[in-house]
């Protein structure tokens, strides 16, 4: 059996838990095993039928009332619980933050090893007690790791973007079970008991088809208007470099890399960007990348699709000016 945990919050589903979705689909079929889900909290009750679309039989629910909001280690006891219930060869989670923390709560309790930022399964076999050959992603990204996983129950999170979600071809039914986990009020002292809503009317960064980034080339905070007009217009999201944030000049909700927001735009325009490692690792899965910078040989420029080398100070307003004529000629 491959189970996946699929993340949600108050019923509305984390996309990277359908890339794990998918990646579990493809592993049962792999393997001849039966694809399984388990969701926590009531609020994904209405999810479990559409998981069907992913290959799912069946569905395991956990449900109580301290389950509706996010609390990491009383989740982590849930699917540990159902993992000694159940005894599946395979546990995959989105490697978001989320999918990651709980997973580890769930290995620490079940004292097993967990892979991280897993990519592709190199060697999988059908008897559960054989070890796995993965390859993962380490050090931010940088590099791939080929790594052994030998262990009865094998737990592993899926690097964001390492697969397209994708539906399967010919879905059937799901059965929903639902289960009471048992934890104790120590595995609810972290947990979320409040919240602020985000800006509304701007589009998240994660999900956004165009992101335009900025970094120290852009001069400071004034420099990002015109990053904000040109995202404007493309219907995308500003980001930025880590650089920015650490001065001061953007939120760390803005910052693209390895320790802010991963993404995976259509196209990614990086302006003023020299391409650190841990930034690259969050703007690699973009589909195309559009370099503006003064330096010809900017790291980030060995990533590009397509480069400008000049100032974006000046580059960017006349990009934005070009398409407000287009967007005129054609009345859009």
């Amino acid at each position: 059996m491959i189970l996946t945990f699929v993340e949600h919050d108050r019923g509305t589903v984390n996309e990277l838990s359908f890339e794990a979705l998918t990646f579990g689909r493809r592993l049962a079929e792999r393997v001849g095993a039966e694809h399984r889900a388990v969701l926590i909290g009531d609020a994904g009750r209405p999810l479990a039928d559409g998981l069907a679309a992913y290959g799912v039989a069946t569905a395991h629910l956990a449900v109580d009332d301290r389950l509706d909001d996010y609390a990491p280690a009383a989740w982590g006891r849930s699917v540990a619980g159902l993992l000694r219930t159940l005894r599946p060869a395979v546990v995959v989670a989105a490697a978001s933050d989320r999918g990651s923390e709980v997973l580890a709560h769930a290995a620490a309790m079940l004292d097993a090893p967990l892979a991280a930022n897993v990519t592709e399964i190199a060697d999988a076999s059908a008897d559960p007690a054989a070890p796995w050959t993965l390859i993962r992603q380490r050090w931010g990204g940088s590099l791939l790791e080929e790594a052994r996983l030998d262990a009865p129950v094998k737990l592993l999170t899926l690097a964001p973007h390492a697969v397209r979600a994708e539906p399967a071809p010919e879905p059937g039914p799901v059965a929903l079970e639902t289960f009471a986990p048992e934890f104790d009020d120590g595995d609810l002292a972290v947990r979320v008991t409040d919240r602020v809503p985000a800006s509304s009317g701007k589009v998240s960064l994660a999900e956004a088809k165009v992101v335009v980034g900025g970094g120290r080339g852009v001069g400071g905070p004034e420099g990002f208007v015109a990053l904000e007009e040109l995202a404007g217009l493309l219907g995308g999201a500003v980001g930025c470099s880590r650089v920015v944030t650490s001065n001061g000049w953007r939120p760390h909700s803005d910052q693209i890399g390895q320790t802010g927001t991963r993404i995976a735009p259509a196209l990614y325009i990086a302006c003023g960007i020299s391409g650190a490692t841990q930034h690259i690792v969050g703007c690699r899965a973009a589909k195309r990348i559009l370099v503006i910078n003064t330096d010809p040989e900017a790291p980030i420029l060995s990533h590009a699709d397509h480069a400008i080398i000049g100032d974006v100070r000046t580059v960017v307003p006349a990009i934005t000016a070009e398409i407000r004529k287009v967007l005129a000629a054609t009345g859009g």
